[in-house]
């Protein structure tokens, strides 16, 4: 049996121009536009997922996709870093922010590691392997990161090496628990 599982990242959004911690922002109208624009260009399947925050939900549903929410498909708690800058946290907690990006077990904001995130993430993997057929899931961009470090077994220390752009299509393929990664298809391309 192979399960093939399409991660679509979201639509911009404001806090993502501005490298903000999610923030529970809407899609600003320019995000809004390219996904409606895109929403012709996702292959039918089986089942649709959203992440639940705000910008996934809306991106979701401007593709198209009548997507349940997954609470294991959550973005990164971010703790107290929750609508900051990068900048910003950077001029607050310099040393927390340099062992967040450099330790993988470290969560100085008090929210979730990015090894968590990671194993979270690798969990909803496995039980989305266990469906034959495509399935489609909106996500955030570091819970693509997290399926793509997971996916190919690399280490966690890869997983902020990997740029996840608004409205990119990551396609993980396979059976019995090993996949295929296919990267970087922009929604509004051929296959």
């Amino acid at each position: 049996m192979t399960s093939r599982v399409i991660l679509i990242s979201p639509a911009i959004t404001a806090a993502l121009r501005q490298a903000r911690f999610d923030d529970g922002c809407s899609l600003d109208a320019a995000g809004l536009r390219q996904a409606q624009a895109a929403a012709g260009t996702v292959p039918a399947v089986e089942r649709a997922w959203s992440s639940p925050t705000v910008r996934c939900r809306e991106t979701a549903g401007a593709l198209g996709l009548d997507a349940l929410d997954a609470p294991e498909l959550a973005g990164l708690d971010a703790g107290r870093w929750r609508g900051a800058t990068l900048a910003e946290v950077g001029e607050r907690d310099p040393e927390g922010l340099a062992r967040w990006l450099s330790d993988p077990g470290s969560a100085p904001h008090g929210g979730e590691s990015v090894r968590a995130l990671c194993d979270r993430v690798a969990g909803w993997l496995e039980t989305a392997g266990q469906s034959a057929g495509a399935s489609v899931a909106v996500v955030e961009p570091e819970v693509v990161r997290a399926a793509v470090v997971r996916a190919l077994g690399a280490p966690e220390s890869s997983f902020w090496r990997a740029d996840v752009p608004p409205l990119a299509a990551v396609e993980l393929s396979g059976r019995a628990g090993r996949w295929n990664v296919r990267l970087g298809r922009p929604l509004g391309t051929a296959e």
